[in-house]
């Protein structure tokens, strides 16, 4: 019979890390308010958070990388918001803060979740920041939640096999 794993959203007993660019404050805090309020209502207790505050959405991965070297969290949350301007720097930002956040996410084993709007206008970025269309933060933390307690899952499997 096969076996499936798919993690949970108990957030229970997780340390979880919120990183937050201060850049388009406006709307990252709203994106803050929300990953929190997920974090909380599923488990994570306020003093299982940090909230680590970097200028830009660019310094998010230098930040993440700091702090999954230590071990200390059970996962890490991005948060940020980039709109396209009227130069290129937009396309720079947010790829390489995507790319930047995903190397992470793959050299520490640790679920490091991109909860950076790439936006056009200040209008989306509000309207996914706690309008019409939800907080992303709030989604990318409950997504954190379920990344970490599968990791979980899949190494308590591995335990199994090999008899540990």
């Amino acid at each position: 019979m096969a076996r499936e794993l798919s993690g949970n959203i108990d957030g229970t007993g997780l340390k979880v890390g919120l990183l937050v660019s201060q850049f388009n404050e406006a709307i990252t805090s709203r994106l803050l308010e929300g990953a929190r309020d997920a974090l909380t209502r599923h488990g994570v207790r306020e003093d299982a958070i940090t909230i680590v505050s970097v200028p830009g959405s660019l310094e998010l991965p230098q930040a993440a990388q700091r702090m999954a070297r230590t071990g200390d969290w059970d996962a890490l949350v991005t948060l940020g918001c980039v709109i396209q301007g009227e130069t290129a720097h937009f396309a720079y930002v947010s790829g390489e803060s995507a790319r930047g956040v995903a190397d992470i996410a793959r050299a520490f084993d640790i679920p490091v979740m991109f909860g950076v709007l790439t936006t056009y206008t200040t209008d989306q970025a509000m309207a996914r920041s706690g309008g019409a269309l939800g907080n992303r933060g709030f989604d990318c933390a409950l997504a954190a939640i379920k990344m970490a307690t599968l990791y979980r899952q899949i190494d308590q499997e591995t335990a199994k096999e090999l008899n540990i």
